[in-house]
């Protein structure tokens, strides 16, 4: 497949440079055509609530502070924090002094009835009025208070409001009654006391009042001690995967790398001319290294680099999709070229394109894998296309291949169930379209770029063909001729690994000229008589380089493809017409006029050998060759009156042997161990067609009866 040539390629010179560099310069002009739409700033639509068309990663290690987390954790630390109230001591001891006040105010005319010369009449019609806030039962604990008491009281409540007012912060003046009686004096009687917590409790105030300023300062206080929230990262790790909901949290490692702004990375375009002009490179020095015959063809060469730029422009549209670049028919160029040219330049393709391809999407190297060895499935089962369930069967191939390699690498982790199955269905239908591809074009395209296919050649082995019709027609013997060659040169085509079917159907037409001039030739003689008896030998042979000429006329009108017509004129090369040549040296050297022999051997060896020679060119190709020799073979040992294996050996070796020594072979890439193969597989062919038969009874009752009729028995 990746054969070796058989010669040393010559150095590479002048031509072989400009050729390069023209070839270079569109292969990577057209992949730099490519890197257009990553030129154009982009915005991947990242947001949070939307779904990841892709899986997104982080591009390097990175520690990121997660303001979204370290919001919530201040926000919970704040909750926390109880109300701030304004209470100090200070502010105590004023309301208590402000409150003692009123209450000093409020018992005045108390005191203004007890300090006056009154009758105990008298005071009590006093008592009546003062303090109307009184409850009934508390006016008559105070109309029982003689002076001294009341004093005593007085004094007591006025100590007992201080104290409660300024021994403690007061919220809630609800609780004025229970701190009333926890800070009342002792020496009261019972009665004293309930009068004392009446006058006091009203006058109980708040010492202390919520602080919203104080409050948010404990808050801001209980903030400050909360750490940073940080997400530590490491290159390559998963941020979000392709089709999962992208939370606030993924945004904010998605914004802190720059992923969701738009941008022009040049560095993907410059990346991906790099590898591409790497890569052409490799395919144009393959090509020079190891198919110079597709080197040298121009129209070869702008084939293979049409195809390369189709794939690799087309498995870059796709990048960064999740299951769309398993669709791309790469499969195809590998199949393609296999039944245009080999399998060798389609696997160097597939090789090439696979690296392009997981460049393409995020080093992919399961895309990578994916395409080499689809195609390379591909190309083991297509052959050489020349049937169809040739197609059918790489079909199968191409996808069990890629359901293979998908799988695998689902069982690494790469992918879950749903994603496995999306992408099996990919892969299915990307072998599906490989093959449709490679169906629909490849006619088309051998075509357009003058190669013959498989299934061409089958349909011009047809004997319904116009040409082989006539053949068979008009010129029996040309045409069985024709056949045996074919039989002989699809052999040893077969033993050195050219192409047999090409060959074969090549033998097919190598002699349609014959059909202008057909009496002309032995083969078609069926009287015996002999047209050449009666001409000069340089006028036979011009008679007989004729029939190239014609061939390559009737091909042309017969719309034959061109590689296939140009089998014609190389199966003859330059090769010399022995018979007539020999036949006018004779001539040349025959005793005239009283000339003795020296003189006559003298005067044939000056007969030119030119005339008698074909006009070329020699056999360009390996099935050219083959052809050439399969032609001088066939017509040689038909020609032996006993074809036993040492005369049929000798004569193919003789034959090879001219050719060989007649420079016929200089042009095309047959070595000394191919001629050896092609020459066994002469003699074992024509052993079999010339295998010795049993007498039959039946035969010899025919020939008696035969001698019979001619008055011979």
């Amino acid at each position: 497949m990746l054969r070796e040539p058989h010669e040393t390629p010559p150095s590479f010179g002048r031509r072989d440079a400009v050729r390069l560099t023209i070839a270079a310069s569109l292969l990577v002009m057209g992949l730099a055509a490519g890197v257009a739409p990553d030129l154009a700033p982009s915005n991947p639509g990242f947001a949070a609530g939307s779904i990841a068309q892709s899986t997104v990663r982080a591009p390097r290690d990175a520690v990121i502070p997660n303001s979204i987390e370290t919001t919530a954790a201040q926000d919970s630390a704040a909750k926390d924090v109880a109300p701030q109230y304004d209470y100090t001591t200070q502010r105590g001891a004023a309301v208590a002094a402000s409150q003692v006040a009123v209450l000093q105010q409020s018992l005045v005319p108390v005191d203004d009835a007890f300090s006056a010369s009154k009758t105990p009449a008298e005071l009590q019609t006093a008592l009546e009025t003062v303090l109307p806030s009184l409850s009934s039962n508390l006016r008559s604990i105070l109309a029982g208070l003689d002076a001294a008491s009341w004093f005593a009281v007085e004094s007591a409540a006025e100590q007992t409001l201080s104290t409660v007012e300024q021994g403690q912060e007061i919220r809630d003046a609800t609780t004025a009654s229970n701190l009333v009686t926890r800070q009342m004096p002792a020496g009261l009687s019972q009665p004293e006391q309930q009068l004392v917590a009446g006058l006091v409790t009203p006058l109980v105030v708040a010492n202390s009042a919520y602080s919203e300023l104080l409050t948010q300062q404990a808050k801001d206080a209980a903030i400050a001690t909360v750490a940073t929230v940080t997400d530590t990262l490491k290159a390559g790790q998963v941020i979000v995967d392709q089709g999962h909901l992208i939370g606030a949290t993924d945004m904010i490692k998605i914004s802190y790398f720059g992923l969701d702004a738009s941008s022009t990375d040049l560095g993907k375009p410059a990346a991906w001319v790099a590898l591409g002009t790497l890569v052409s490179a490799l395919l144009l020095a393959w090509l020079w290294r190891f198919r110079p015959e597709y080197w040298q063809r121009g129209r070869t060469l702008i084939l293979i680099g049409f195809i390369f730029l189709v794939l690799a422009l087309t498995e870059k549209l796709p990048a960064g999709r999740a299951w769309l670049p398993y669709l791309i028919p790469s499969a195809g160029a590998g199949m393609v070229l296999t039944v245009l040219l080999d399998a060798g330049i389609g696997t160097v393709m597939l090789a090439l394109l696979a690296m392009l391809a997981g460049v393409a999407n995020g080093s992919s190297l399961e895309l990578a894998t994916y395409v080499f060895v689809g195609g390379l499935a591909g190309i083991l089962a297509i052959r050489k296309g020349e049937r169809l369930h040739f197609f059918v069967q790489a079909a199968f191939a191409v996808g069990l291949a890629g359901v293979t390699v998908i799988g695998v690498f689902a069982l690494l982790g790469q992918h879950d169930m749903a994603g496995m199955l999306q992408l099996w269905a990919a892969a299915a239908a990307g072998a599906l379209i490989a093959t449709v591809v490679t169906l629909g074009s490849f006619a088309i395209l051998g075509n357009v770029f003058g190669i013959l296919t498989g299934s061409q050649l089958l349909e011009l082995a047809n004997p319904s063909q116009p040409l082989l019709r006539r053949l068979l027609v008009e010129t029996p013997g040309t045409y069985h001729h024709s056949l045996m060659v074919g039989n002989l040169a699809e052999r040893a085509a077969e033993a050195i690994g050219a192409d047999p079917l090409l060959a074969r159907v090549a033998a097919y037409y190598h002699d349609v000229g014959k059909l202008a001039n057909p009496l002309v030739f032995i083969e078609n003689q069926q009287s015996g008589e002999n047209v050449h008896d009666q001409l000069d030998p340089e006028d036979s042979a011009a008679i007989l380089k004729q029939h190239v000429t014609d061939g390559v006329n009737l091909a042309y009108r017969a719309r034959l493809p061109k590689p296939l017509i140009a089998f014609i004129p190389q199966h003859h090369g330059t090769s010399l017409i022995a018979f007539f040549y020999d036949k006018a040296r004779q001539a040349a050297a025959a005793p005239v006029g009283g000339l003795d022999t020296k003189a006559g051997r003298a005067a044939a060896e000056i007969v030119d050998p030119a005339p008698f020679r074909h006009s070329g060119p020699k056999p360009q190709s390996r099935e050219a060759a083959v052809l050439m020799l399969a032609d001088g073979v066939e017509a040689s040992v038909r020609s032996l009156s006993s074809r036993d294996e040492a005369t049929i050996r000798a004569m193919v070796t003789q034959i090879i042997g001219e050719r060989l020594a007649d420079g016929q072979l200089n042009e095309c890439d047959l070595t000394i161990r191919d001629l050896d193969s092609v020459r066994e597989a002469f003699v074992r062919q024509l052993l079999g067609m010339y295998h010795q038969r049993i007498a039959y009874p039946q035969n010899k009752i025919v020939e008696i009866e035969s001698r019979r009729g001619r008055g011979l028995g």
